[in-house]
């Protein structure tokens, strides 16, 4: 099962749109994880229009529409593999411990809020990964996004750069 993993979309906003690069890659998925921050529900339904299945939560800018059509943390069971998703995941000091101790159950966290990309695994395989933003990389060099694999008892997370 292949993932496409976004976050921190921020839009609409001006002349702002997904990159080309991203969108192929998210048609491309079984499904779609976007990790809060969309701003509106057009954004929701544009990604919807793609075809995989879109699993997301909402951020602490979506509007109203957003925030009462997505929960705040979800937890995804797929192909046996466990992943929860938040948009805030809180400061880098702790926060692989602290993701664990929220999601126990979980294989892996997916998060967003910083804009920043991260993959940190601890000794015992469990992950946490930020795809970064395709939109809106502030001081990030790149835009970025994601994409994991789930085959058997694995996830395998990569961040992708996007031109």
């Amino acid at each position: 099962m292949q993932l496409a993993i976004i976050a921190d979309t921020h839009l609409p906003r001006g002349r702002r749109l997904l990159p080309e690069s991203c969108i192929v890659r998210l048609r491309a998925a079984d499904v779609i994880l976007h990790a809060g921050d969309l701003v509106a529900i057009s954004v929701l339904e544009e990604l919807r229009s793609l075809g995989p299945e879109v699993m997301a939560v909402h951020g602490n800018v979506d509007d109203p529409e957003v925030r009462r059509t997505l929960p705040p943390t979800r937890e995804l069971d797929l192909n046996g593999i466990t992943i929860a998703l938040i948009h805030d995941a809180g400061s880098a000091r702790g926060r692989l411990n602290r993701m664990r101790s929220r999601f126990p159950r979980a294989d892996a966290v997916v998060f967003g809020h910083s804009h920043i990309p991260l993959h940190e695994r601890a000794p015992d395989g469990f992950q946490i990964f930020n795809p970064g933003s395709p939109t809106d990389r502030r001081r990030q060099p790149l835009h970025t996004m994601g994409l994991a694999r789930v085959s058997g008892d694995r996830l395998d997370f990569q961040i992708v750069a996007l031109d």
